[in-house]
C-alpha cells in the first residue's frame, strides 16, 4: 500500500468536494467508489453524526526576541484564560521549534505579545501561554491569522478551503476534515435514502502525527436531540456512523458503560484504542493517515485491527491528509460488541 500526499484541495484538481475517492471496507469486501455515492453504502434507519465546528485561521506570524521568525499555531483557550500554542520555524526546518523556553516572549502582529508559561500536559511541543494586546486573540486571528498548514501543502489556500458544509461554530484549530467531502447533494441523498443526519460539536486541537502523541483534551458538546437519536437508532437496529475521529471521540465521551448516551459538554481527554473500544459508534468515515499516527488506534477502536489493515492494504494510490480521499469503515457489529464485552 502506498498513500500519496494530497498537496492541494480537490477543487484545484478539477474535482468537486464530493468527487474524491471513497473506499468502503466491510468484513470480506472492499469497494472503490466516489464520495458522491456515500449514501448508497448505508441503509435506511442508519444515523450519520457530523461535527459542526468551524475552522479558525489559527496560524500567526511571530518573532522571537532574537529576531528569528516563527509561526505560532493556536490550539485552544483553556478555562483559566491561558492558551495552548505551538511554535514552528517560519522557514526552512519542519516540526516544532526545539529550543523554546518558559518565560520567552513572542511578538505578534498589531503589537500583541505571547509569553510562554510552561509545557502543556507533558508535551514536548505544546505550551501554555499568556496573550497580551488591546484586542482579543480571537479577534487577532480573524484579522491577521491564516489557516494552519504543513509542508505537504506548498501553497496557501483561503480559510474557505478548510471549512466543511457543516461548519457553524468557530473553534477548531484544524479542520474536522472527515466532513470535507460532504456536499449539499450528498446530504440530500442521505435524506432520500432514509438516513438521518445529526450534529454535535468538537473543537479540534493540533494534529500530532510526527510525535505519535495521544490526542490532547478538546472541547465538545453533544446536544440532547443527538443523544436521543443515537439511542433511537440503536434501539431499532440502525447503525451509528461517525464522520471523523472527532465525532467518535465526542460520542464515546457521552456514552455510559451500558452504551446509553447522555447529552453533555465540556472537555474530553478520552483516548480510544484497542484497550478502550467504541461503545456506540458502529461505523466511521475517515481520511487517510500516515503509519504511526495516533488516529489509527481510534480507527481500530471502532473497526478492529483487521478491518483497518484490510482498508489500508487496499488503498494503494489514495490521497491522504485533509484534502485527500476518504474511507468508510463498516465493521461487523456483532464482532465489535463481543470485543467490547470482553474488554
Amino acid at each position: 500500500m502506498t498513500l500519496l500526499d494530497a498537496t492541494e484541495p480537490p477543487e484545484a484538481r478539477g474535482l468537486a468536494r464530493d468527487e474524491v475517492r471513497l473506499l468502503v471496507a466491510r468484513p470480506g469486501a472492499v469497494e472503490h467508489r466516489q464520495f458522491l455515492d456515500f449514501a448508497t453504502a448505508l441503509e435506511p434507519g442508519d444515523l450519520v453524526v457530523v461535527n459542526t465546528s468551524a475552522t479558525l485561521a489559527a496560524a500567526l506570524a511571530g518573532q522571537r526576541a532574537d529576531g528569528r521568525a516563527v509561526t505560532v499555531h493556536v490550539a485552544a483557550q483553556l478555562p483559566d484564560g491561558q492558551w495552548v500554542v505551538e511554535l514552528r520555524p517560519a522557514v526552512g526546518a519542519t516540526g516544532p521549534v526545539p529550543d523554546a523556553r518558559a518565560g520567552e516572549q513572542v511578538l505578534l502582529p498589531s503589537g500583541a505579545r505571547l509569553r510562554l508559561i510552561g509545557g502543556y500536559l507533558g508535551s514536548a511541543r505544546l505550551w501554555r501561554a499568556e496573550f497580551a494586546a488591546e484586542c482579543s486573540l480571537t479577534d487577532l486571528l480573524t484579522r491577521r491569522g491564516r489557516p494552519i498548514s504543513y509542508a505537504y501543502v506548498p501553497c496557501r489556500w483561503p480559510l474557505a478551503a478548510y471549512q466543511t458544509v457543516f461548519a457553524d461554530e468557530p473553534g477548531s484549530a484544524e479542520m474536522p476534515s472527515a466532513g470535507r467531502p460532504f456536499s449539499a447533494q450528498v446530504v440530500t441523498d442521505l435524506a432520500v435514502r432514509g438516513v438521518t443526519v445529526a450534529p454535535l460539536t468538537l473543537h479540534t486541537g493540533l494534529s500530532s502525527p510526527e510525535q505519535g502523541e495521544p490526542p490532547q483534551p478538546e472541547r465538545f458538546a453533544v446536544p440532547t436531540a443527538t443523544a436521543r437519536l443515537v439511542e433511537h437508532t440503536k434501539r431499532y437496529g440502525g447503525r451509528v456512523v461517525a464522520v471523523g475521529t472527532t465525532v467518535t471521540r465526542a460520542l464515546e465521551t457521552a456514552a455510559r458503560p451500558d452504551s446509553s448516551v447522555v447529552p453533555g459538554s465540556g472537555w474530553t481527554d478520552l483516548v480510544l484504542g484497542p484497550d478502550r473500544p467504541a461503545r456506540v459508534v458502529d461505523g466511521l468515515v475517515t481520511g487517510w493517515h500516515p503509519p504511526g499516527a495516533s488516529h489509527l488506534l481510534l480507527l481500530q477502536a471502532v473497526a478492529g485491527r483487521e478491518l483497518v489493515q484490510t482498508a489500508y492494504d487496499a488503498a494503494d494510490g489514495y490521497l491522504s491528509h485533509e484534502f485527500g480521499d476518504s474511507c468508510l469503515l463498516l465493521p461487523d457489529r456483532r464482532l465489535r460488541c463481543r470485543a467490547w464485552s470482553s474488554s
